[in-house]
């Protein structure tokens, strides 16, 4: 029964070859990384979300950095490599990173000199941007850069929606607008019509951090949200049958909204879906993530006579 399905709180979630790498890149070892990446080829969307895992353990590691000076003309070398200093960019802040994130920004220029038509390293631009150099001009020319390669590209569309939130370089109306546009536009089927969900999402926890006691966990903005409705009918219900690398992550936002607005009989598809692989952001945003999202997902699959009210 799935709801005694426990939760696997792997980073590389159901990749299972990133998670054989993932091994060995912890020991030291660069060659792994070197043949998922240059299998995993023009793949964007699977390409950018396994760089993004592995810089994660990169960062407190030392393989990519070994592995771009062993091939310094290697795409994949350098694309994480670019990754792994935006991380560590991130981590020491603004100013004390500011020689890391200009670190990184030349090592994205190199790997699009390597390879032109490679995505990741514009969407760490992205996030560069976001953290460090909040201009808006460079801003809009990397965003085209992306749209010439790749126009849906989930990762490159979420970089902008964090761009534009209050608690970054914009204001909550900017950011819901422009979610709103790109999921109107986008070709059914893709997650890019999840973001109005990530903005309203951000919203509610930017009001909770501003006043705990007159915006409490009762009062929440899913509760005849229509934005559910579009992400059903946009995406859910034309969605690949093969998962995108980033679907337990939208598909969670999906459930969230579903459970905290009581369509828990519709929620349950969507938990089906995601099988053991919660993810903190939204549910931590209203408490406890995994004790909510297991509650939730409880009562997605017990009977409706059988629940609690």
């Amino acid at each position: 029964m799935r709801t005694r399905q426990p939760l696997d709180t792997h980073p590389a979630r159901d990749d299972r070859a990133l998670r054989q790498v993932l091994e060995d890149a912890s020991m030291g070892r660069w060659e792994g990384p070197r043949d998922l990446l240059t299998s995993t080829g023009p793949d964007w969307d699977r390409r950018i979300f396994r760089l993004q895992v592995l810089a994660e353990a990169g960062a407190r590691l030392r393989f990519a950095d070994t592995w771009a000076e062993a091939e310094p003309r290697s795409p994949h070398a350098l694309a994480l490599l670019a990754n792994v200093q935006a991380l560590r960019a991130m981590i020491a802040g603004r100013d004390p990173g500011r020689a890391l994130m200009e670190d990184a920004w030349a090592t994205c220029r190199t790997t699009l000199d390597v390879w032109p038509q490679d995505v990741a390293p514009l969407v760490v631009m992205l996030a560069l941007l976001r953290t460090h150099a909040p201009n808006r001009n460079t801003l809009g020319r990397v965003w085209e850069e992306i749209k010439q390669r790749d126009p849906w590209n989930r990762e490159a569309h979420h970089e902008v929606a964090t761009y534009l939130l209050p608690r970054c370089h914009g204001a909550q109306g900017e950011a819901a607008w422009w979610a709103e546009e790109q999921a109107s536009i986008a070709p059914r089927g893709l997650p890019i019509a999840v973001l109005p969900l990530v903005v309203l999402a951000e919203a509610h926890r930017s009001r909770q951090e501003q006043d705990r006691h007159a915006y409490g966990l009762t009062i929440h903005p899913w509760v005849e949200c229509p934005q559910i409705g579009q992400v059903l009918e946009r995406w859910w219900r034309y969605r690949a049958p093969s998962p995108h690398a980033c679907f337990a992550d939208d598909a969670n936002y999906l459930a969230h909204a579903l459970s905290f607005a009581n369509r828990h009989s519709k929620a349950l598809e969507v938990f089906d879906a995601i099988g053991p692989y919660a993810t903190h952001v939204p549910w931590s945003y209203c408490g406890q993530h995994h004790e909510l999202f297991l509650r939730h997902r409880a009562w997605a699959y017990s009977p409706p006579r059988h629940r609690r009210h």
